[in-house]
């Protein structure tokens, strides 16, 4: 459903910035860089305008996007530390460590007001 009149800003409804890690992916192995959708589908269920969603906690309006954003981020911070730092992992213990409290800080920053 979309609403044009919303004034809110939203989160990407899908997994942590999953569009901008397709793009990056496409543009380091074959030089091409996909169009952005001109709508998405927000984490509160909404179709907006992609320049009307932000993944940056100070700019997300909308209560729901920010509620869902919150849980993704502390889920995220949760399986980094524990599976981050595992055997065959690429990572450190300690660079697991700083990748979950910087997800822990945004999950926290996404659970503050606007």
């Amino acid at each position: 459903m979309t609403n044009p009149g919303d004034p809110h800003i939203h989160v990407e409804g899908g997994p942590l910035r999953a569009r901008a890690a397709e793009r990056n992916l496409l543009a380091s192995m074959f030089g091409l860089v996909g169009d952005l959708p001109a709508e998405v589908t927000t984490a509160c269920g909404l179709r907006a305008p992609f320049a009307m969603t932000s993944a940056e906690p100070g700019s997300v309006t909308c209560l729901p996007c920010r509620e869902h954003a919150a849980g993704q981020h502390r889920h995220f911070a949760d399986q980094v530390a524990t599976l981050g730092a595992g055997p065959g992992s690429p990572f450190s213990g300690e660079e697991a460590a700083r990748a979950a409290a910087a997800h822990h800080d945004l999950a926290r920053r996404f659970d503050a007001p606007p």
